[in-house]
């Protein structure tokens, strides 16, 4: 598959590709490559060299490789899923559910507006209630891309200050940043760590922190 992918490159179209051993079968492999359509498959297909590799696996195969055409009908990044389902379940109000279902007890948090990393699922339960105390909020996710056990969401969150938030007396004003979040899972899919950037500062300008600053 190396060689095919050095061969075609300028060529080819696939986006994506996956080479699997049966656990039961070590001389059972399988490869799935994802192709933008059937048309692309097909044009991929019929390059010289693709003949060329196929012509090279045959040789290496006790048999004749199968081959199978498949046509999407679901695909779920369940890690994804579980990001998202998060941004939902912080900005729902009333008690904050526990959580424990999507975060492992040893959840480590990096936050760049905390002078130290939360530790903790209690510890990030009680950064969670201190911005859930000082809004009604919620989030909009616009995109996720997943990669191995990570997941990045580019989000936009919007709030109305209801309490008092970092020193700053409840407002009733409405405020709007966006910002990116990585988590990490583990491999029972539950949420190890996470990374948050977002425009903190202008969110305090917004509630009137900084007006003092620029009389």
């Amino acid at each position: 598959m190396d060689t095919w992918v050095e061969q075609t490159r300028g060529k080819r179209s696939a986006t994506h590709t996956l080479v699997g051993k049966d656990l039961s079968d070590s001389s059972h492999f399988v490869e799935i490559v994802e192709f933008p359509s059937y048309e692309e498959a097909m044009r991929n297909s019929n390059l010289p060299e693709t003949d060329r590799i196929f012509r090279e696996m045959v040789a290496l195969c006790d048999e004749m490789p199968t081959f199978t055409d498949l046509d999407v009908v679901r695909d779920e990044q369940l890690c994804a899923d579980s990001s998202r389902r998060f941004f939902e379940m912080i900005a729902t109000r009333g008690e904050l559910p526990p959580l424990n279902d999507l975060f492992v007890e040893s959840y480590h948090d990096h936050d760049p507006s905390n002078e130290q990393d939360v530790v903790g699922l209690d510890a990030a339960r009680r950064e969670m209630q201190m911005w859930r105390a000082g809004f009604d909020f919620a989030f909009t996710v616009h995109e996720q891309i997943a990669q191995g056990d990570r997941v990045c969401t580019r989000w936009t969150w919007n709030g109305t200050q209801r309490g008092d938030f970092m020193g700053i007396p409840s407002s009733g004003r409405k405020a709007s940043m966006t910002g990116t979040t990585i988590h990490r899972f583990d491999s029972d899919g539950k949420i190890v760590e996470g990374w948050w950037e977002y425009d903190r500062l202008g969110l305090m300008g917004q509630l009137g922190a900084l007006d003092s600053l620029e009389q």
